[in-house]
Formats: C-alpha cells, structure tokens, sequence
C-alpha cells in the first residue's frame, strides 16, 4: 500500500462490511489506529495497526445530552470549555461510552446567570431542546439563594405571589427559608435570572445562587465544573 486511505475503507476490508457499517463502526469508538481511538471515518491511514474492538456493536451514535454543576462566574460559552473528559464524574451511572463527538455542538439550555453556581444542560439532542422550551412553564427549577439584609414586613409572601416587574404579575411560585441565611425558591414560569431583582425587591442582598434541581433532575453530588450524561431513564 503506497496511497494513504480512508479509515473507513480500511474497516469495511477486515470486518467484511459496507462502507456505512465500517463508519458507524468508527463513529462510535470502536477502532483504534496505533492504540490510539479515531473517531473520523476519513481519517487516513497507511501501514498504522488497526484494531476493532471485539465488542463493537453495529448501531448509529446517538446525541448526547450532559448535566453540568457550573461554578459560579463562569460565563456560558467558559462553562462549555470546561467540559471534557478530564471533567467527567467518576460518579456517573449512566452507561453511556464517552466519545470525543459528544464535546461538539453543545448547546446550553435553561442557562443561569453569569454569577450563579449550579445545575446547567447542555445538549446535541434536538428533543431534549424541545421538551426544556416547550414545558417551560411546566418544569420546576429548585434554586438555593443566600441572602443578606431584613426582610420587608410580609416579603415572604410577596415573594410567593404579589411582585410585579415592568407591569407584569410575577406567576405564583415557592419561596421558604431552608435556614436563617438560605431561602428555597421552587421555580415555575419563571427564570433563575428573575430571583436576585425579586429579593431586592423584598429588602435582601443576595450574596449567592445556586441551582439544585430541574424538574426530577438533581444535581445530586455532582462537583463544580464536573458533569454527567443524562442516562436514556432520566426524565425532567
């Protein structure tokens, strides 16, 4: 062999298959060139030691969809940076094999404000972008907010139901102390970007937020800046 050729062209020769098998093959992580995972079905090669994996299985890559304990700071686009295999929880008991392919084309959803710490999702999966957009207003976010200052008489309930920003009515929501310092909002219809204007309204600071849940998905002991796929039996 003197020519460079596609990969793809070199696994459909060893495994007997079509040229579309040999990439999904590839495409899903189960050929090594030099020890090395490649991932490209056009990726050249010349006398490099090819290997599949001897439990390779024939099936079309699915989009991945991750979760991810944002620190607080970190803007969208620097929390997308820092998610990689070397973020990866241990911790993770979703099943799903780590591919490079599943790094491109995040798109972050339901995003929370720059100084905001938390739960955030970013996904490839263009049903998962349609289930958080559509059932917005359906979904429940669960946001920890340490706040400073005295509460205006009869704040609390106000922050339940009673603020009115720009002429909108704020929709119901849930809003109790978990300690002296902590309050618990259960949000409904209303973004996480919303909470700090909402406690400056009632008299507090708030020092710090942070999400802890979107709809049945909890951030659970996830660290900041480590993430998780979201397994095929999570539902928000």
């Amino acid at each position: 062999m003197n020519e460079p050729v596609r990969l793809a062209k070199r696994v459909a020769a060893m495994a007997q298959c079509s040229r579309r098998e040999a990439e999904m093959y590839i495409e899903g992580g189960w050929v090594r060139v030099d020890g090395v995972t490649v991932e490209e079905p056009q990726f050249k090669v010349l006398d490099q030691h090819i290997e599949i994996d001897p439990h390779a299985q024939l099936e079309a890559t699915e989009p991945a969809t991750l979760v991810f304990h944002k620190p607080a700071g970190a803007t969208v686009d620097q929390a997308r940076a820092m998610i990689g295999p070397e973020s990866h929880a241990e911790e993770d008991a979703s099943g799903v094999r780590m591919l490079k392919r599943h790094f491109a084309r995040l798109e972050a959803l339901l995003p929370l404000p720059d100084k905001a710490s938390g739960l955030t999702v970013f996904t490839q999966d263009w049903r998962v972008k349609r289930r958080l957009e559509d059932d917005f207003d359906r979904i429940e976010q669960e946001v920890v907010v340490e706040v400073s200052g005295k509460l205006a008489p009869n704040g609390l309930a106000l922050l339940n139901h009673g603020l009115t920003f720009d002429n909108y009515a704020l929709p119901p929501i849930k809003v109790s102390w978990q300690n002296e310092h902590n309050l618990r909002f259960a949000l409904k219809r209303i973004a996480p970007d919303r909470v700090e204007r909402m406690c400056n309204a009632v008299g507090l600071n708030v020092l710090a937020i942070k999400r802890i849940r979107i709809g049945r998905i909890p951030m659970s002991k996830l660290q900041p800046g480590q993430w998780r796929y979201l397994s095929s039996t999570d539902r928000f």
